[in-house]
């Protein structure tokens, strides 16, 4: 189902390939999570470019500090770890209509991590690779500590809902301020457990960040007083492959070797058990 041999020959370090099955699964989920969302309502579906300039990566804040993780090209542009540098690059420099508010985007973009500061973690499997596929939630409201406080709540809870409609367990972890990246005010961690290593670990990572993005972008929208405000950002994982995929995996993995199929993911699999007979 994953072949890293071919993966490392073709890829280098932290390379591999996943085929049949687990292809099958992975396209299971990601239509899976699109239809989920695209059925809730209020977000627009967005696939985002994965080649970025510098000047989104500032203002979502992941430079300077974090250079050495990115990807840099020839031409000076970066490939982005999520898409949302991408996403929150969209408005740039804009103004916006404040009765459009919330402004929620369901981004998806392959994305790219050189681990740099993960020398000797998870040197095997796909919790830890440097090519994988996100999809993100991207959100935009006014200027207000109340609303920013409600729609990351309501952010946290849609990730949730996924992973309890796929029967994972997990939990919920309020990073404490020494965890917080830049320009973040508060991030939930949501953790589903794995079992092969008797813990939990990071599928999806949930922050809002009041201004801090929107001034470096000059992001702006005239409240009902007609005042030029800077809006508020968030945002939180929606899906990361393969690292849930392989978590999935591991959960539903039978005695015999197979994989029961979680229920929800059934119709796009097209069956109830994968995997060696």
């Amino acid at each position: 189902m994953a072949d890293f041999e071919r993966g490392a020959k073709v890829a280098g370090f932290r390379g591999y390939f996943l085929k049949g099955d687990a292809a099958i699964l992975s396209y299971a989920l990601w239509q899976f999570i699109s239809n989920h969302f695209v059925k809730k309502g209020g977000f627009v579906p967005m696939i985002a470019p994965s080649l970025v300039r510098r000047e989104s990566f500032m203002g979502t804040g992941y430079l300077p500090q974090s250079e050495e993780d990115l990807y840099k090209t020839q031409d000076g542009e970066y490939l982005a770890g999520t898409a949302e540098v991408a996403s929150m690059g969209y408005h740039m420099n804009e103004v916006l209509d404040a009765k459009q508010f919330p402004l929620k985007y369901f981004s998806f973009s392959p994305c790219f991590r050189r681990e740099a500061g993960a020398h000797g973690k998870d040197t095997k499997g796909l919790v830890r690779v440097h090519e994988f596929y996100k999809f993100e939630q991207v959100m935009l409201c006014e200027a207000s500590h109340e609303a920013s406080v409600k729609y990351h709540e309501e952010l946290t809870a849609n990730a949730e809902e996924m992973i309890q409609l796929l029967k994972i367990p997990y939990h919920v972890v309020i990073n404490c301020s020494g965890d917080l990246g830049l320009g973040q005010v508060k991030k939930y961690d949501i953790e589903c457990w794995v079992p092969s290593e008797g813990k939990y670990r990071e599928t999806h990572s949930s922050s809002y960040f009041h201004d801090f993005q929107t001034r470096r972008l000059n992001i702006r929208y005239r409240d009902e007083q007609g005042e030029m405000k800077f809006a508020h950002s968030l945002n939180n994982t929606a899906l990361a492959t393969p690292r849930l995929l392989a978590i999935i995996i591991e959960n539903y993995q039978q005695s015999d070797g197979t994989i029961k199929v979680p229920n929800v993911l059934v119709p796009y699999v097209g069956k109830s058990v994968i995997g060696p007979a």
